[in-house]
């Protein structure tokens, strides 16, 4: 009795449980799911015959810990019938809503909100016609949803039937209508006039008679069609006709949106023409059908391509000179003439981009060099490395009939730059694969060449795309792997190594600063490097044209330091060329006590030979033996080596008696010539001379002069051709620690133009022309006698007896 008293009383003062998304109201009883812990605090501590609490909902839901100015300020009072704990420690309530109530003053924040409250009455106008009017229309109406809905038991019928007092029906019917959203539920809460509330129900059902009427309407027009792998395609339907019915078709406005956008991207002709058609057929198209995102990705691919969309054009030759040299050293030809080509830009805009090639050996700065001119031009730079590529695919892209097709990866580095003229760099062109799957250097002639590439038709896109704005740049390490056509397209840059001085200058000014940052090192304070020492890591401890191995050397030894100063050594590490060993271990290249130590004897030439990755020297050995025509090569030579040496060997047969020689000295004796380091092929005529002066070394006896190295390509009437890598080979000369050169008079020209009198500093060239010439400049004038042959002591076992 003193429960139901209670009820029916005036609340001044309740605990408040906040909810999400959900509205009590009076008469009505409703399940809830505490999880909070203030709201877990709350329940517990309700008492057996006072379990009254406010329920009030929260203005955003994904409040965690929601304050007073969170909540609404009108909610419920219910009362607490039942309590079940759930095995997550959170509790599960029925709750009886009893009564309207304001929130006046919260009085308690921690651990649960509690708040004075005053309890709020329906304002109930004059009862006339049109109020009874409006009572039956809403009980009316709320029997046809009933009726209509799958959802809600027939009894509501029989129950709203049976409530005389307006108050309690539109709250029943307010609990009872799923269709509500928790802001229409809070706003009817809220409703204190009796007719507000009845006429905002009123429009509600009326809403939700329509919208059921149109569902049975579409369940109708479409159950012959459906069966049950058509389940999706159902539904999606029954979504695009409640759309259509309610003017809310969301695919016709994403339709209007695309040709919007098709108007306004600014593509060609053609392109325009062929996103109209592919447009026309995605309104006609079902989302389930399988070609739907095919066509919708296609024309996305082609909408968000930079059709007009270009670098603001600033040519600066000035700001343009200062980026080259702040972010490369020396490489003065090159500069030169991408500043040249700046200058044109500058007086004709509208210029079509050369297709620039750099070559060179690793290290030297060919990729870095394509950033810096993309940071002086202000444009966008994309990279593609076409190392290992063997499907031209990756080039033209695949078309729309494949699974998963996309476009060529052109057309994809031009979207991602999202401007028509970027600094395309086209990596490692020298190393594209064929196979089955196509030539993708072939693919190459059109993206490569100004008169083709405005007309540029990727497989997937199928139109035409202009690419003669792009500034091409291909990269290479050797040429002779590119094939003739692509490299026609190409204006080459060779990018030779550099000499010490210069990888002296590049570590100063570019590597040491940037391993030291990157390994967390202050430069100078903490570590310092002596130009004897980097001149010691240079010669010692890389053999290379580019600097790449330097820069790794430079990382060790600053690791070094770092890890002194991670452990409490803060002393400044002074880098000195005695100190090198002792971190980097024995130093790995020694060749200029290896030169005069393996030339002593006859039999034994210095060559000078070209590699991918620089120059190099190289070393020939001749051995004469007791035998009878047998010519053996060995050192994993090419066939084109091999023939240098048998052409060697006939000019020495044929000019045996101008140095002292049997002329048949080939009938009785066997020559075996090796080249050392056996793993490694060789190939190339350009060590033809170098033979020769081994052949004539071993024969005669006379070795040859030391610290000298000699290339040449050799003839069978004497005379010496011209070879290519002249800077690459002087350089390794000078490494080796030669001093003497012997070149082909033929290349003296290059020795002017690319070498500089810094560079021939200690070295001599000798100039020849023919093979005798060589050999008066190579060969000793005395001949060594040959070594005496081993005597072996015979010892004769003495008898073992008993002594006399």
């Amino acid at each position: 009795m003193a429960t139901k008293t209670k009820r029916t009383n005036d609340f001044s003062e309740l605990p408040i449980l906040p909810v999400r998304e959900t509205v009590l109201f009076p008469n009505a009883i409703l399940p809830l799911t505490v999880g909070r812990e203030n709201s877990l605090r709350l329940i517990n501590d309700l008492k057996e015959n006072e379990k009254f609490i406010g329920v009030v909902a929260q203005r955003d839901p994904r409040v965690d810990n929601p304050q007073p100015v969170d909540l609404f300020q009108i909610g419920t009072a219910a009362f607490v019938h039942k309590i079940i704990k759930l095995p997550s420690q959170s509790l599960f309530i029925f709750v009886e809503g009893l009564q309207r109530i304001a929130v006046e003053q919260v009085i308690q924040a921690e651990p649960y909100l509690r708040a004075r409250v005053k309890t709020l009455q329906d304002v109930i106008g004059e009862r006339g016609p049109d109020f009874e009017a409006l009572v039956r229309s809403v009980t009316s109406l709320f029997q046809q949803v009933v009726q209509l809905s799958p959802t809600l038991s027939d009894d509501l019928q029989t129950v709203v039937m049976n409530i005389d007092d307006p108050g309690r029906l539109a709250d029943f019917i307010s609990a009872n209508l799923p269709s509500l959203s928790p802001t229409d539920r809070q706003e009817l809460l809220e409703s204190l006039d009796l007719k507000t509330r009845l006429e905002r129900l009123n429009k509600h059902l009326a809403h939700e008679i329509e919208v059921q009427q149109l569902r049975s309407k579409i369940q109708s027009n479409v159950q012959d069609q459906v069966s049950q792998s058509q389940r999706e395609y159902y539904l999606r339907e029954q979504l695009k006709a409640i759309q259509k019915e309610l003017g809310e078709s969301d695919e016709q406005q994403e339709i209007e949106e695309l040709r919007r956008r098709i108007e306004a991207v600014g593509m060609s002709e053609e392109a325009k023409k062929e996103a109209l058609r592919e447009l026309s057929r995605l309104a006609k198209m079902s989302p389930a059908a399988a070609d739907y995102h095919v066509t919708r990705t296609y024309l996305e691919w082609l909408l968000v391509l930079p059709w007009t969309k270009v670098s603001e054009l600033r040519v600066d030759l000035r700001k343009a000179k200062t980026i080259l040299d702040e972010d490369h050293f020396d490489l003065e030809k090159i500069k030169e003439r991408i500043l040249d080509y700046l200058a044109v830009m500058q007086l004709k805009p509208h210029m079509k981009g050369p297709i620039l090639c750099f070559a060179g050996p690793p290290g030297v700065g060919k990729t870095s060099l394509g950033k810096s001119i993309a940071r002086a031009l202000d444009r966008k730079f994309v990279r593609m490395s076409l190392g290992g590529i063997h499907d031209e695919a990756e080039i033209r892209g695949h078309r729309r009939t494949y699974i998963g097709a996309l476009p060529g990866q052109i057309i994809q580095g031009i979207r991602r730059a999202e401007t028509r003229d970027p600094v395309f760099m086209l990596d490692e062109v020298d190393k594209i694969g064929r196979d089955f799957r196509g030539d993708p250097s072939s693919a190459l002639l059109e993206v490569l060449d100004p008169e083709q590439n405005s007309h540029f038709r990727d497989n997937y896109l199928d139109v035409q795309f202009d690419l003669s704005k792009v500034l091409f740049i291909c990269t290479a390490n050797v040429l002779d792997t590119i094939p003739p056509a692509l490299l026609d397209r190409m204006e080459v840059l060779e990018l030779q190594g550099y000499t010490e001085e210069e990888k002296v200058q590049i570590a100063v000014r570019h590597l040491i600063p940037k391993q030291t940052e990157e390994h967390g090192v202050k430069w100078p304070e903490q570590i310092e490097f002596s130009r004897t020492a980097l001149a010691f890591l240079i010669r010692h401890y890389t053999r290379e044209a580019g600097v790449r191995n330097l820069e790794r050397e430079i990382a060790t030894l600053c690791r070094k330091q770092a890890r002194k100063i991670a452990e409490g050594v803060a002393s400044k590490f002074f880098v000195e060329s005695e100190i090198i060993p002792d971190f980097l271990g024995v130093p790995r290249f020694r060749l200029e006590n290896e030169i005069v130590d393996r030339t002593r004897q006859p039999g034994v030439a210095v060559g000078l030979a070209w590699t991918p990755s620089g120059g190099d020297v190289l070393f020939v050995e001749a051995t004469v033996m007791k035998g009878g025509k047998n010519f053996t090569m060995t050192g994993h030579v090419g066939q084109v080596m091999q023939e240098s040496m048998q052409a060697a060997l006939v000019w020495v047969r044929s000019h045996a008696a101008d140095y002292d020689l049997d002329p048949e000295f080939f009938q009785s004796k066997d020559i075996h010539i090796h080249v050392p380091t056996g793993a490694i092929p060789k190939d190339g005529p350009s060590a033809g001379v170098t033979m020769v002066a081994t052949l004539v070394s071993a024969l005669t006896r006379r070795p040859l002069r030391p610290r000298l190295a000699m290339t040449g390509e050799i003839t069978l009437s004497g005379q010496v051709l011209p070879i290519g890598g002249v800077k690459e080979k002087i350089l390794a000369a000078k490494r080796a620690g030669v001093k003497d050169v012997i070149l082909p008079g033929e290349n003296e020209p290059n020795v002017r133009e690319d070498l500089s009198k810094e560079l021939l500093e200690g070295i001599e060239l000798h100039y020849v022309k023919t093979i005798q010439e060589v050999l008066d400049l190579s060969l000793e004038k005395e001949a060594v006698p040959e070594p005496l042959p081993r005597i072996r002591e015979v010892r004769v076992a003495q008898p073992v007896g008993p002594a006399n």
